[in-house]
């Protein structure tokens, strides 16, 4: 029979380098999962990601064990090292701080591919130009599909 679910916890974790310091231990611990063995196990199925930010999806059971899915790094993360930038722009309508090329959005979404909900690599570029454009970056040249 399935283990009875209670809940669920949402974390950005760098990849290799989770402890039980603010924020991750009062989140996993408010829920009752022992916090070293998440550590443990996020930091050794992250090695090869190290430093990275990335998203995880927790699903806590009521015998207090866990199970957790590691999913891509975030857009925004990825457009920042495409664009060599360490942080957006405050006003992203006025100023724009760095540039990325239609092939560099086009990589990021089909790593991305799997996280979001969309279909055709068309509409996850157009995402993830969205997003680019949110942060303040210039997309380079015309659209693939505009032709």
């Amino acid at each position: 029979m399935a283990k009875e679910i209670t809940g669920y916890v949402k974390l950005q974790c760098k990849g290799g380098q989770a402890n039980p310091a603010p924020p991750i231990g009062p989140a996993l611990g408010s829920k009752g999962v022992n916090i070293m063995e998440f550590c443990k196990q996020f930091n050794a199925r992250t090695q090869d990601k190290m430093g990275k930010v990335l998203p995880v999806l927790l699903t806590v059971y009521a015998d207090k064990s866990f199970d957790f899915v590691i999913k891509t790094p975030p857009a925004a993360v990825q457009l920042m090292e495409a664009a060599k930038i360490q942080k957006g722009s405050k006003e992203s309508n006025r100023n724009k701080v760095g540039k990325v090329s239609w092939a560099q959005v086009e990589e990021i979404a089909k790593d991305k591919m799997s996280d979001l909900n969309c279909f055709t690599l068309e509409s996850a570029m157009k995402m993830v130009a969205g997003t680019a454009r949110s942060m303040g970056l210039n997309v380079d040249g015309a659209a693939p599909w505009a032709n």
